[in-house]
């Protein structure tokens, strides 16, 4: 099909469905209101029957979990609401190529599995700057990358999260972009100050079948209002909107028109929005990161039953990443067919009246699609899908973040706290978290025309090279060492920084108004990028790391892949040892008890702070407890579900 169709051929798009655009009547409110009563009968079994009331019970759910609820909060982390609105829209301005950012989670999660978790669980650690300054010795390290992964968890995670969510809320119920968020902040944050892991991971499992069943659901009577999949492919290429000009100017078909290779997974490497050889080569090197090197992710595999229960549910979640190409990306481009004038709109004024954004309207695509197509109460569900994602994703940053504030930085500005004061300040700092990522939204909003999948791919490009590479170095080669890994993560982030900052800077423009952005930055795509920078950041922390003394094999016993095995006694690099983990699996506290009022007993209770007494361990048991905890031992046959 030729990609420049006339204007003329938008006669032959279909007409916008009839429907009543919106839920406030009583069968979708009568839905919405039992899924959250679900949710919240869910969410108080769990904070009855888990311990949050120690460091190991509320960011490492007691180490317990088996591994269906682990793959389904696996799932629920990485496919929230962002997926919704941004590969919908992605799907709907440039097609199906999006989804293999998608399946390239399926080879990232087996060498989670396989590879960097038994890393991670015999290094003892629960966070990953915490695995930093055990193979590297020293805390910058360790500090650095704390700070740069909340960081992240701000400008790609949080914020992204929220104005998604916030989207489809103000399509749906019509809701003020602010207004929407506020109320998506108080259910999720005080859903995750007061259940810790084990609340987060186990609603994920609720939240991940209705996320499905919906998507299942709205895939169906897209499909079947656009006339099936051979209807689909024909009427997408003829998608256009029918205002191309303003000011007389009548805009490059380029801007307005389905790409030619829109039905191909593997786009052109040159003209594709997204090049092949960039997200197979640049974007998996990235993901690295966030696939077996990120808090929120990792998170949840440590917290394990064994390793058994760890790989399945890598395995199963892989499986589950397959479908996003028909549940998601293929719903957006059907809705740009049933509603070429408001998603592919491509005059800034036109824009502004369809989605109050002059920079495009992709994001409302999927949202769009569920308002308009889905009658009563199956529009409540979907609404209750789009709220589940939304809040499986917030939730889990924000235990996440929580984690990386109090194990990696506040222990480090009081040295003595106790660990009621460590659960408390991971608590509150979900706080100071949520408002620098409400002042971060009108930057996601402006960023890449809008499209929420490149903003996000970009940001990644631009930080998570330079740490994909110390990762991947620090598992693989034992000869790097502290100098080189670190210097090389500095210099790599400042590159990025800088092509971050003055791409923002410049703007990614539009079809109305060009980006001025010089080509030496903006001249080629952020994969391409990607793949540069994690080559130089691994050439200089080689270069470094050669021209220093090597770390004893002493001190790297069970921290990197060719000692991954030893049994031999490891003298860390740094033998302050953070102490609190020990003592909160333990169910301890050394606090005498006290008599305490109404309120502060109820205050306690909502945060799983209750005083509690009992027999103190011995060495023996204390011992026996460690070993337990950093067992990667496997019982593929055995166990329970």
């Amino acid at each position: 099909m030729d990609a420049t169709v006339s204007p003329s051929v938008s006669a032959g798009t279909p007409a916008r469905p009839h429907s009543s655009g919106s839920t406030n009547n009583a069968a979708d409110i009568s839905v919405i209101v039992i899924y959250f009563a679900v949710v919240l009968a869910v969410g108080l079994w769990i904070l009855l029957k888990t311990n949050r009331g120690t460091v190991g019970g509320f960011f490492l759910a007691g180490r317990d979990v088996v591994w269906w609820p682990i793959s389904a909060s696996l799932f629920a982390s990485n496919v929230g609401s962002t997926n919704f609105v941004g590969q919908a829209g992605t799907g709907a301005a440039s097609g199906i190529g999006v989804s293999v950012i998608e399946t390239n989670a399926v080879l990232l999660l087996l060498l989670l599995g396989w590879i960097f978790v038994p890393i991670y669980i015999k290094a003892g650690v629960v966070t990953m700057p915490e695995y930093l300054m055990k193979r590297f010795g020293g805390k910058r390290i360790q500090i650095f990358f704390s700070v740069l992964s909340l960081f992240s968890c701000i400008v790609t995670k949080i914020s992204r999260n929220m104005f998604s969510g916030a989207i489809f809320i103000n399509v749906a119920l019509g809701l003020d972009l602010y207004v929407a968020i506020f109320i998506l902040l108080v259910i999720t944050g005080i859903f995750t100050i007061a259940g810790g892991l084990a609340s987060v991971i186990y609603t994920d499992v609720l939240q991940t079948i209705i996320m499905l069943v919906g998507a299942f659901i709205l895939t169906g009577f897209a499909f079947a209002e656009v006339g099936g999949y051979e209807a689909f492919t024909e009427k997408y290429m003829k998608a256009i909107p029918s205002v191309i000009t303003e000011n007389n100017v009548t805009l490059n078909p380029e801007c307005y028109t389905p790409k030619a290779d829109s039905f191909h997974l593997f786009q052109d490497p040159i003209t594709g929005e997204l090049p092949w050889p960039g997200v197979l080569i640049g974007m998996n090197l990235v993901s690295v990161w966030y696939w077996c090197a990120d808090q929120v992710i990792v998170q949840r595999c440590l917290s394990g039953r064994n390793m058994s229960h760890v790989k399945a549910g890598c395995i199963l979640c892989s499986y589950l990443k397959m479908l996003p190409l028909f549940l998601i990306v293929m719903p957006g481009m059907i809705s740009r067919i049933l509603f070429p004038d408001e998603i592919t709109c491509v005059v800034p004024s036109e824009c502004e009246q369809h989605c109050g954004t002059s920079a495009g309207c992709t994001n409302i695509a999927y949202p769009k699609l569920v308002v308009e197509l889905m009658p009563n109460r199956l529009r409540g569900l979907m609404l209750s899908a789009m709220l589940a994602s939304l809040m499986s994703s917030l939730t889990s940053v924000f235990n996440s973040a929580s984690t990386l504030f109090t194990i990696d930085i506040y222990t480090k500005i009081r040295k003595q706290a106790s660990e009621r004061e460590l659960l408390l300040a991971g608590r509150l700092f979900i706080i100071v978290l949520i408002a620098l990522s409400v002042a971060w939204i009108p930057v996601v909003q402006a960023g890449q025309n809008g499209e929420l999948v490149h903003y996000f791919s970009s940001i990644l490009s631009y930080i998570g090279s330079p740490v994909a590479a110390v990762f991947l170095l620090a598992i693989f080669c034992k000869r790097g060492n502290e100098q080189g890994d670190f210097w090389a993560m500095i210099f790599g982030l400042v590159i990025g920084l800088i092509h971050m900052i003055s791409e923002f800077a410049y703007g990614t423009g539009t079809c109305m108004v060009p980006s001025q952005c010089p080509n030496i930055i903006c001249g080629w795509h952020y994969t391409y990028f990607a793949i540069v920078l994690f080559t130089l950041t691994v050439l200089v922390a080689l270069g470094i790391s050669l021209l220093t003394k090597p770390i004893p094999d002493i001190h790297l016993y069970r921290l990197c892949w060719a000692l991954r095995n030893s049994q031999e006694e490891r003298i860390d690099l740094n033998p302050e040892q953070y102490g609190q983990e020990e003592a909160g699996d333990q169910g301890e506290e050394d606090d005498p008890e006290e008599s305490q009022g109404c309120c502060k007993r109820a205050w306690n209770a909502f945060c799983g702070l209750q005083t509690k007494t009992g027999p103190k361990l011995t060495e023996e048991e204390k011992a026996a407890l460690q070993k337990k905890l950093r067992d990667t031992s496997e019982n593929p046959c055995g166990g329970t579900w």
